[in-house]
């Protein structure tokens, strides 16, 4: 018939810190030295690291250092949306984008971070020969 007194009976009930209470700031600075398929799926884990998974920073950090002229080649001056998030653009820069008429593929190697090229045949051509003996597309049904 005494009196109890205990933390639970004062409301002084000690909560567990969990991983979700890490502010989100910090938990984009370990994000931003990971793989970006590994950030892609620490987003799942809760409202901290989904949040921290879409800082800009992380992802620039992810991104050529000129990535702005690549998208500029890529979609023209005025034709990329200005305020993309950063993410968007590495997502957009991993899909193989067409360029000059179709004649030439970039994209983003997401294992190396390095910019990729492929260059069709018409796409190609000999420099300071004008003479289109040497140069020619000749289509054939064998090709």
């Amino acid at each position: 018939m005494g009196l109890a007194l205990g933390k639970e009976s004062c409301g002084l009930v000690s909560k567990k810190t969990e991983l979700g209470d890490l502010p989100e700031s910090c938990v984009a600075m370990v994000l931003m030295n990971l793989e970006p398929k590994e950030i892609c799926k620490l987003a799942k884990l809760n409202r901290a690291f989904r949040g921290a998974s879409s800082a800009d920073f992380v992802w620039e950090s992810k991104l050529p250092s000129n990535y702005q002229q690549i998208l500029e080649k890529i979609f023209g001056a005025d034709n990329f949306p200005a305020n993309s998030c950063k993410k968007d653009i590495y997502a957009t820069l991993c899909r193989f984008n067409s360029m000059d008429d179709g004649t030439k593929k970039a994209w983003l190697d997401k294992s190396t971070g390095g910019m990729c090229m492929a260059i069709s045949a018409r796409g190609l051509s000999i420099t300071g020969i004008d003479d289109r003996r040497y140069w020619s597309h000749l289509p054939t049904d064998e090709s």
